[in-house]
C-alpha cells in the first residue's frame, strides 16, 4: 500500500469520516473555510453508518434545535443528488408514528402540535388510515397514527459519498486509510493531530470518530462519555405482492420500527433493557462489523416487534443484524467545544438519530467553528454539560443498559434516568431520605424531588402526563412556602471560589451588571456573548476585595466554569476553584424564614440589619455558614453555604428550632412552580444562549452605565432598535386541570406567537404556568398582550390563558423584601 502525502496544515482536521465527519467537512467548506483536511482511519462509512437503517423523519422531537436539524436534513438530501451528481436514495415514502395507549397518544399530540408550529406537516390519522397507507400493520389495538408525508428513508452510505463528494467539490481534502492518533496541544490549545505518516498543523480539531470519539478524547483529556451498545434490526425475506411505496411505520410500544428492504421488510428494534458493547473500549481495526446476535436475550422483544406486521413472522427472517452504535448518558449528542482544550470540538454520541440529524448537525457546528458561537440553542447537547466520573467503566456499562431504549420509552416530562444512581450524594442526603424524601437524578446527584408525609412510602405509583400520586405532597410544600417556612437541600448547585488581585475586574468584565461594588452584597446578573446573548444566568457575591463566591445551577456547571477560565488573561492575578463538593447548600425560604434564622444564629437577622440581597458569614451551633439573603421562590428567604462536613449539624439544628416554627421539606417540584409562578428564569430551559438578554426580560439586571463588559455593545445595538418584537412572557391557563410542561403552542386571537418553553403547576395561581418567548412581528408591550385573546393547546385541546410580561405573582416583589 502506498504511504498517503498528508498536507504540513490545514486550518481545520475533522477526524472520522461517517455521515457526521463529512457533513462537517461538507458545511466548513461551503461557508468559505476551504482548507480542511478529513482523515478516516480506513474507508468512509466503515464504523456506524454503513449500518444505520436511513429513515429520515422530522417528526418527533420537542426540541426547536432538533425539529430545525431534522428538517434542513431532509432537504438536504432531497437536494445533494443535483449538487454533486451523487443519489442518497432519498425516498420520500412517508413516515406513520402510531400510538396504542392513551399516554402515547397525549405524547404524540403534545409533539405533534409543536411540530407543526416548527413546520412540518404532520397530520393525525385514524387507525384504518394506517391501514390502507400500511396494509401489512395489525391496526385493530392502535389509537392513532401520525403521518408526514414528506418524510420517508435514503440510504446512509450514498449520503455519506455525496457528503464527502461536495465537500471536495468546495475544495476540502478528503483522506481515506489515515488513522489519528493523537492531536497535539499547545498551552492549552490544539495544535495539530498525529497520524502513522506524520503530523498535520491544524488550528482546529473536530472530533467526530463516533463510538471511538470518547477513546480519542481521552488521549487528549477530553472528556466524552458514550458508550458503544449492541443495536438490532432484523430483514425479512422478500414478501409476495408487497405494496409499492409503502411509508415507514414506527410502533415504540411494539419496539420496532419497520421499512421496506430490497423486497421485504425491516424490522428495526429499540429493547428497553439494552446490552452495552465494549466497555473496555472498540477495537481500532474494527471496520465494517458485525457483532453475534443474542437470540436469547433478544426473543421477546424481536417477536413483539414482529406481532406488529404479522407477515413477517411467517415469510421467515433473511438477516438478524446487531451491529455497535454509542449513546449517551441522558441521550443528546455530545456536541461543541471541549472545555478542556481550546479549538477542540466535537460532534459524537447520535444515539441513533446521525442519519436524520447530520446534516443539520454539519451545518451548526461549522456556523460555531467559523463564527466562535453557534446560532442555534446548543444548551442541551452541548459537551460541556457532561462530567468526567461519566466516562468511568462502570457508569458506562450500568446506565447504557438503560439510555439506548430510552429512545422508544413513552417520554413522560417527570421521568428520572433509574440507571447509575447514587453517583453524588449531598452531606445530608441520609437525613433527607429519613424525612420522606422521592429522590431525582439531577446532573448525577441525587436531588429531593417531593416529600412523601408521615407513614407513606416516597414511590412513584405509575408515571403519567396527568396528577400522579404525589401531586398534593407537592401542593402542601408549595403552600408550606408561600405561608410559612420550608428547607430545601440545594447542594447540587455549581459554586465556585474566584479569588486574587483582579478577581473582581475579571468577574465585572464578563458580567453585565455591576458585581465588583461593595463587599457584603450578592448581586444577579447574566453573562454574554459578543453578541449579546446569554451565556450564564448567575450570582456573584463579593465577600471582600479579592474574594468572590458564584453560584450557578448544576446544568451550567463545567459551561461557568470553563467561561470563567477562558476569559481570565495570562496577565489577571485571578484564579478560580470550583468548591462545589466542598460546601452544601441549605436554603430556608418563606414568610417565616427569618423567624427560624433567629433561632439558630446570635446574628441579627432583622430587615435593618440583614436587608435583601445582604451576604455574610453567620454563626449555625458548631458551624459557620456563609449566610445570603436571596431567594429564587418567591419569598424572604435566605441561602446558607455550609462546609461539607458540618452540614448535617447544621441541619439537625435547623430541624430542631424549625419545631417551633412548622417547618416543613420542600422538594424540587415546588421550586419549579414556585419559581415559574415568580417568572424567575432558569438557562437552559426558559432561556438559552440564542436569547438577548433584553427579549429575556432580564434588563433590570444589566448596567449600561458600566464603561465596559462583553456584550455591551450589542445590548446597546438592540435597544437601539426601538419597541422589542420578541420577548419572554408569562402564560396561566385559566383552567386549573389541565397540565403544562415544555413546547405547548400559545396563540393569541387564534394565531400561533411561540411556545412554552418550561412551565410548572401555580398552585397559588390556581392554574397551569409557563414562560413562553413570542414573537410578534410588532412592539409586545403591555397593551399588546392586554388587546388580545389567548389561548395555548395542550395535547389537542385549546385552553384560554392569560399572558403577562410582569410577574404575575407579587409583582412588586414585596414579600422577597418584607
Amino acid at each position: 500500500m502506498s504511504v498517503p502525502v498528508l498536507p504540513k496544515r490545514a486550518r481545520v482536521v475533522v477526524v472520522g469520516g461517517g455521515v457526521i465527519g463529512c457533513s462537517v467537512a461538507y458545511h466548513l467548506a461551503h461557508m468559505g473555510w476551504k482548507d480542511v483536511v478529513l482523515l478516516e482511519r480506513d474507508r468512509l462509512t466503515s464504523g456506524t453508518t454503513w449500518h444505520a437503517a436511513g429513515l429520515i423523519v422530522t417528526f418527533g422531537s420537542t426540541s426547536e434545535t432538533s425539529t430545525e436539524m431534522r428538517k434542513y436534513t431532509r432537504d438536504l438530501y432531497t437536494r445533494l443528488e443535483a449538487e454533486t451528481g451523487l443519489g442518497t436514495g432519498f425516498k420520500p415514502v412517508g413516515f406513520i408514528e402510531v400510538a396504542a395507549d392513551p399516554d402515547r397518544l397525549e405524547e404524540y399530540r403534545r409533539v405533534s402540535a409543536f411540530n407543526r408550529h416548527c413546520g412540518v406537516d404532520v397530520h393525525e390519522i385514524s387507525p384504518s388510515e394506517v391501514k390502507e397507507l400500511f396494509p401489512l400493520a395489525r391496526t385493530d389495538d392502535l389509537l392513532a397514527g401520525f403521518y408526514v408525508k414528506e418524510d420517508g428513508q435514503a440510504n446512509p452510505v450514498d449520503i455519506t459519498m455525496a457528503l464527502a463528494k461536495g465537500a471536495k467539490m468546495q475544495g476540502a481534502t478528503i483522506l481515506e486509510n489515515v488513522p489519528c492518533t493523537g492531536v497535539l496541544t499547545k498551552r492549552g490549545a490544539v495544535a495539530g493531530v498525529r497520524t502513522p505518516f506524520g503530523d498535520i498543523e491544524a488550528e482546529y480539531v473536530v472530533n467526530c470518530a463516533g463510538m471511538w470519539a470518547r477513546q480519542l478524547g481521552a488521549r487528549s483529556g477530553v472528556n466524552i462519555p458514550l458508550q458503544s451498545a449492541e443495536h438490532y434490526y432484523l430483514i425479512t425475506a422478500k414478501i409476495p405482492d408487497l405494496p409499492k411505496a409503502m411509508p415507514v411505520l414506527e410502533d415504540p410500544g411494539s419496539y420496532g420500527y419497520y421499512r421496506e428492504e430490497v423486497g421485504g421488510l425491516m424490522v428495526g428494534l429499540f429493547e428497553p433493557v439494552c446490552a452495552p458493547w465494549k466497555i473496555e473500549g472498540v477495537p481500532d481495526d474494527f471496520s465494517f462489523g458485525e457483532i453475534t446476535p443474542d437470540w436469547d436475550r433478544m426473543g421477546p422483544y424481536v417477536e413483539k416487534a414482529m406481532r406488529r406486521v404479522p407477515v413477517t413472522l411467517e415469510v421467515g427472517v433473511r438477516k438478524f443484524f446487531c451491529g455497535p452504535e454509542s449513546f449517551t448518558p441522558d441521550l443528546a449528542p455530545v456536541v461543541g467545544e471541549a472545555p478542556e482544550v481550546k479549538n477542540y470540538f466535537v460532534a459524537a454520541g447520535m444515539n441513533s438519530i446521525g442519519i436524520l440529524t447530520g446534516g443539520g448537525l454539519g451545518r451548526v457546528l461549522a456556523h460555531w467553528i467559523i463564527n466562535g458561537r453557534p446560532d442555534v440553542d446548543v444548551t442541551g447537547m452541548n459537551i460541556d454539560r457532561l462530567h468526567t466520573y461519566q466516562a468511568n467503566p462502570e457508569y458506562r456499562r450500568t446506565r447504557t443498559v438503560e439510555s439506548l431504549g430510552m429512545v422508544y420509552q413513552c417520554h413522560y416530562p417527570t421521568r428520572s434516568m433509574q440507571t447509575a444512581r447514587g453517583a453524588k450524594t449531598a452531606a445530608i442526603h441520609d437525613r433527607l431520605a429519613a424525612a420522606g424524601a422521592h429522590f431525582k437524578d439531577v446532573s448525577g446527584w441525587e436531588g429531593a424531588d417531593w416529600y412523601a408525609p408521615p407513614g407513606v412510602a416516597p414511590k412513584v405509583e405509575r408515571l403519567s402526563w396527568g396528577r400522579q400520586n404525589w401531586f398534593p405532597y407537592w401542593e402542601a410544600e408549595h403552600k408550606a412556602c408561600r405561608e410559612g417556612v420550608i428547607l430545601m437541600d440545594m447542594s447540587f448547585m455549581a459554586k465556585f471560589l474566584v479569588q486574587g488581585r483582579d478577581a473582581g475586574k475579571l468577574l465585572d468584565h464578563i458580567s453585565a451588571n455591576r458585581v465588583d461594588g461593595a463587599p457584603g452584597v450578592i448581586t444577579y446578573t447574566q453573562w454574554l456573548n459578543e453578541g449579546g446573548t446569554i451565556e450564564a444566568d448567575l450570582t456573584v457575591t463579593k465577600l471582600d476585595d479579592e474574594r468572590y463566591w458564584v453560584v450557578a445551577s448544576d446544568t451550567a456547571h463545567r459551561h461557568v466554569l470553563t467561561w470563567m477560565r477562558r476569559h481570565t488573561r495570562d496577565d489577571m492575578h485571578a484564579f478560580v476553584t470550583d468548591v462545589t463538593s466542598g460546601h452544601a447548600q441549605i436554603n430556608i425560604q418563606g414568610p417565616r424564614s427569618r423567624e427560624l434564622m433567629q433561632l439558630v444564629t446570635s446574628e441579627d437577622m432583622s430587615n435593618e440589619a440583614f436587608p435583601f440581597r445582604a451576604a455574610r458569614e453567620i454563626d449555625i451551633g458548631f458551624a459557620r455558614a456563609l449566610c445570603v439573603r436571596i431567594t429564587y421562590l418567591g419569598e424572604l428567604g435566605y441561602e446558607l453555604y455550609i462546609p461539607t462536613e458540618q452540614a448535617t449539624h447544621v441541619y439537625d439544628r435547623l430541624v430542631e428550632a424549625g419545631k417551633r416554627v412548622d417547618l416543613k421539606h420542600a422538594g424540587l417540584k415546588a421550586l419549579a412552580s414556585l419559581r415559574m409562578e415568580k417568572g424567575y428564569r432558569d438557562y437552559g430551559h426558559d432561556i438559552d444562549n440564542t436569547d438577548s438578554v433584553l427579549e429575556a426580560g432580564l434588563g433590570f439586571a444589566v448596567d449600561l452605565k458600566k464603561p465596559s463588559f462583553l456584550g455591551r455593545e450589542a445590548v446597546l445595538a438592540k435597544k437601539a432598535q426601538g419597541p422589542l418584537k420578541r420577548r419572554i412572557v408569562q402564560v396561566l391557563v385559566k383552567d386549573p386541570e389541565p397540565l403544562m410542561f415544555h413546547a405547548e403552542i400559545v396563540r393569541r386571537n387564534g394565531k400561533p406567537v411561540g411556545y412554552v418553553r418550561a412551565a410548572s403547576y401555580g398552585h397559588t395561581l390556581g392554574g397551569a404556568v409557563g414562560l413562553a418567548m413570542v414573537e410578534a412581528g410588532e412592539p409586545i408591550d403591555t397593551s399588546w398582550l392586554e388587546k388580545g385573546t389567548w389561548e395555548v393547546e395542550i395535547a389537542g385541546k385549546v385552553v384560554p390563558a392569560i399572558a403577562s410580561i410582569r410577574p404575575l405573582y407579587d409583582p412588586e416583589a414585596k414579600r422577597v423584601k418584607a
